[in-house]
């Protein structure tokens, strides 16, 4: 079956251990919430995973449809199928949203092949007028000068022209007020398909009344800790994350 699987993973920071034995499957057409405290190592698994060189990874594997990518360089783990939104994604200036993701989408093709300019457009205006995004906004310079809202919105739009069969969203609600996260889950749930998993990465559970998982995961020091539906997140709004601290320690 084709998924996203994480098998007893180890990863380091310096000479400081994070993650732990973590083990995960995220099988294709599914979403997956990864909920925990600060510190137990969420946006280590997705910085590790997108081949961060300052992640090391010291066991374990990590496999896209059975193909491992531990060891590849960012750009080949994207081009395998993966994409990374960023927690606090950096800006560009001077180089506009749409020349930003026309450039993404050429280093993917073949030697030999170009992109269609025309087709490119057609294909990045329907995804525009899909996802509520004015026309205007690709002319901006990436990520400069935006909101937050607005930076999230921008990576909801790569990942429709990229089309990764595997999404991490990295607390993708930071920052966000109710109806920019509002406005970020209705583009995350347009993009919702068999062909494609995505794995959230939150501390909260209000992201998740907006876009309902198949499962959630809880971390703890560094490996799951308990697995469940939907009714977990809310467990946890309510008792919060101290029992699992406490059984990590």
């Amino acid at each position: 079956m084709s998924s996203l699987e994480i098998k007893n993973l180890h990863v380091n920071i310096g000479d400081k251990p994070i993650l732990k034995d973590f083990t995960l499957s995220v099988p294709k057409g599914e979403v997956h919430a990864l909920m925990g405290p600060n510190g137990t190592g969420k946006s280590t698994l997705a910085k590790a995973l997108a081949g961060h060189e300052d992640y090391e990874i010291t066991g374990g594997d990590a496999l896209l449809n059975g193909k491992s990518i531990v060891g590849m360089a960012p750009d080949e783990i994207a081009r395998t199928g993966l994409f990374l939104a960023f927690q606090y994604p950096n800006e560009i200036p001077g180089v506009s949203i749409a020349n930003f993701i026309r450039a993404a989408l050429t280093a993917r093709l073949e030697d030999g092949e170009e992109l269609d300019a025309a087709q490119y457009y057609k294909t990045l205006y329907e995804k525009m007028d899909m996802l509520k995004i004015v026309r205007k906004f690709t002319a901006r310079s990436v990520n400069e000068v935006f909101s937050c809202g607005e930076k999230k919105r921008c990576e909801i739009l790569q990942m429709a022209m990229l089309k990764p069969e595997y999404a991490i969203m990295d607390e993708t609600d930071s920052g966000l007020d109710i109806d920019a996260l509002k406005a970020v889950a209705e583009g995350v749930n347009l993009l919702r398909s068999p062909e494609r998993s995505s794995l959230i990465i939150t501390h909260y559970q209000r992201l998740l009344d907006y876009i309902v998982p198949d499962r959630v995961h809880v971390l703890a020091n560094g490996r799951i800790k308990r697995s469940g539906g939907k009714e977990l997140a809310l467990e946890l709004e309510k008792s919060g994350y101290a029992a699992f601290a406490e059984a990590a320690a």
